[in-house]
């Protein structure tokens, strides 16, 4: 008997039958084979992605399986897109209301250092800690 050959594009459900790895079995859908790996005889190593209950790829595996234990699951209709019929008028709906934003951070303006330096306008608005600037470091000697 001759062992299935996994093409790319099919769909397989995997389970304890394909590899001991597979303890929750899990649907895949066929990469491709990856041919230039080498194996035990009757098995390969695939990449796959692996499906969710609606058949949508969630997830990039690399997988190594006995191909004579993978099932085949049947072929399902493709299925149209459903569309919703449009819905009648209906009143708008009423939204809560938006709380007011906070107020900006205001820093309150210190005294004049020495050397007569003040706080400009622009810097009061910095939250404490913060450095007003281009956020390059000074790094020159004696300053911080």
């Amino acid at each position: 008997m001759t062992t299935p050959q996994v093409r790319s594009g099919e769909v397989l459900h995997l389970s304890r039958a394909a590899s001991v790895q597979f303890i929750r079995p899990i649907t895949v859908r066929v990469i491709r084979v990856l041919t230039d790996w080498h194996t035990y005889d009757g098995w390969v190593w695939i990449d796959a992605y692996q499906l969710n209950d609606v058949g949508d790829a969630v997830r990039r595996r690399t997988l190594f399986l006995m191909p004579a234990g993978a099932r085949r699951p049947a072929p399902q209709p493709d299925r149209a897109p459903t569309r919703t019929a449009p819905q009648p008028d209906r009143a708008p709906t009423r939204t809560a209301p938006q709380p007011e934003r906070a107020a900006t951070w205001t820093v309150p303006a210190r005294p004049a250092q020495q050397g007569g330096a003040t706080i400009s306008p622009r810097a009061a608005t910095v939250p404490p800690g913060a450095r007003p600037g281009r956020g390059r470091v000074c790094r020159s000697a004696g300053t911080p």
